[in-house]
This record gives structure tokens, sequence and C-alpha cells, in this order.
């Protein structure tokens, strides 16, 4: 074992190999920002069932929902359904530090929390638009879209806070009250996409099927129910190991993704929490929104169903 030590009751091992290639990081530089941010991190992953992505020497990454059968005792946990794999899976809660160190020694490179709590799985805390710019190096088109959909949310009575998706992207979040339901959220969210979509069709998209979006960012809708979004302070598994970071809507024209790693991030944040100062109240949403999105087909569904048939209209 090299490198090792122990950190609250967890032994932590190999800290000294590189975390994955391209990495610019160690084992230990992980482990060190995740407990240097876990007073700002616990919050965003606490009482939500939790997906990682992990990286093993030798392995491809993978992602992990399932709790391995070597997970401690003390590690919270809860079982849900699996609709696409049709199984039970028992996921981890991440509430307390020793959770989060033991995933770090897992080598748990990204975390990926519901938008949902374990004991309201019907009642979202957020709405989430996710803005996909077309190519990774098109930070400057995400920020106009997401300008965009802070016109949309203001156009609609609602504000948000954002954050680099930590890849090429950004993530707009909107807290929402306790009485909204996932299907509410869901159709507010495609409505929202729509309407900022509208205000500048040359810019943005909601075309799910990516051949369809051109060189446009794609606003999607569908982190909606039981979906994740990669948290706030989570490391990314790419090169120079970056980290989503709030940023204010004043500065998103000043920053690039890679302005936030595993080695800037702690310092960056400094002594508060930048996520949770942008967070407004919870936000109720309206009728007239949630209707409009009922009007607007679920993308996957609508994608799965061009699919199949273009592949008609081929085999023709």
């Amino acid at each position: 074992m090299s490198g090792g030590d122990e950190r609250d009751g967890v032994p932590l091992t190999n800290l000294d190999q590189p975390l994955f290639e391209g990495a610019e990081a160690t084992k230990r530089d992980l482990v060190d920002y995740l407990d240097a941010v876990r007073d700002r991190i616990i919050p965003q992953l606490r009482d939500r069932p939790l997906s990682v992505l992990r990286t093993l020497r030798g392995q491809a990454p993978f992602m992990q929902k399932n709790l391995p059968k070597y997970t401690p005792h003390w590690v919270r946990r809860v079982p849900l359904w699996a609709e696409s794999s049709k199984r039970e899976v028992s996921y981890a809660l991440c509430d307390d530090r020793r959770t989060l160190l033991w995933f770090a020694n897992q080598r748990a490179v990204e975390y990926h929390p519901t938008l949902v709590r374990a004991e309201h799985p019907e009642r979202p805390t957020h709405l989430v638009l996710d803005l996909d710019p077309p190519v990774t190096d098109a930070f400057t088109l995400a920020v106009r879209a997401a300008r965009l959909v802070r016109q949309a949310l203001a156009d609609s009575g609602l504000t948000g806070a954002v954050k680099t998706s930590g890849a090429k992207g950004v993530h707009v979040f909107v807290p929402l009250t306790t009485d909204v339901t996932a299907e509410e959220a869901a159709a507010a969210t495609r409505a929202i996409a729509a309407r900022a979509e509208r205000l500048d069709p040359v810019l943005a998209t909601t075309a799910y099927i990516r051949e369809d979006r051109g060189d446009k960012v794609f606003l999607d809708s569908t982190r909606a129910g039981g979906a994740t979004v990669v948290a706030t302070y989570s490391p990314r598994l790419r090169p120079g190991t970056p980290v989503s970071f709030p940023v204010g809507w004043d500065d998103l024209d000043h920053v690039k993704p890679a302005d936030f790693t595993i080695h800037t991030a702690t310092r960056l944040i400094g002594d508060g929490d930048p996520w949770a100062a942008a967070m407004p109240q919870p936000q109720r949403l309206d009728s007239g929104l949630i209707e409009e999105g009922r009007t607007i087909p679920v993308a996957r569904v609508q994608a799965m169903h061009e699919g199949k048939r273009r592949a008609r209209a081929r085999r023709a």
C-alpha cells in the first residue's frame, strides 16, 4: 500500500497514484480537494440517491449506481426501482464526511445526485436546464444561451442560479417550492427551453437528436423527474480535472470552465459557499408555464419515435 493514511476512520490507499490519464492530479489531490470542500458539497448530496463516476487503473471509467457488496455498513443507502435495468438498485446517500472520504478512496471522481430527496421521490427540489454547446471550445455560445434561459425564466416570473457543468456547458438551477410535482417540473422545464429557443432560434435548439442541432446550443430539458445532474463543486473526469463551479450571472463572460479545477477551486470558494449564496428562494411554477409544457412532447420519447421513423424511411 503506497502513500496510505486514515481520516475519520476511513483507510486511504495508493494516494500517490495518478488519478487518471490527463488528470494532472493524484488520488491524494482528489481526497484533499473533496475533504476541503466537504461542507459545501455534502449539502448538495445529502439525502439524494447518488451515482458516481469511478476510474480504476487499467479499466475504462464507469458509472456506479448500485453499491458494491464491500461497502461499509455505515454508508446510508436507499433501495430504488430502476426502470432501465428492471431491478432494485441500492443507492448511496452521501450524508457525511466519512462517506465522502470512502467514495474518494474508491476513486469516485464525479458525483451525480438526483434532483429529488430519497424520502420525497415525487417532489423535485430544482428545475434544471443543461446547456450543451456544439463543440468543446464553444463555452461563449453556452453563456449566450444561458442568458436566453435567464430571460425566459424572468418572463415566467422565475429566477435561477448558474454554474459551469465542469465539462463544456452550463447548468441553470431554479429552486422549487415543495408542492411542485415531478410531472409539473418536467413540463415547466420543457416550456422554459421552448421559450428560450424562441428568443433566438439561430443560437439555441431543443432538438434532442444530435444531427438536427447543427452548430446550435442544445437546451436539454430532460433533467427532470428521477434524473441526475453533476453536483456543484464535483470534479469531472476530464483533462486537468475541472470542477462544476458556481458563477455569478455578471461574471459569465469573464470565465472559462478550465479556470475551476481541483487545484484552484478551494481558493476560489474562499470561506463562503458561493452556490448557496447565489441560490434564490424556492419558487412556485406558473400554471400557464406548466400547461404549455404539457403540450410539448418529452424529448427522449419523441426522439425514439423519430429515430424509428427515419430508420423505416431509410429501409424503404
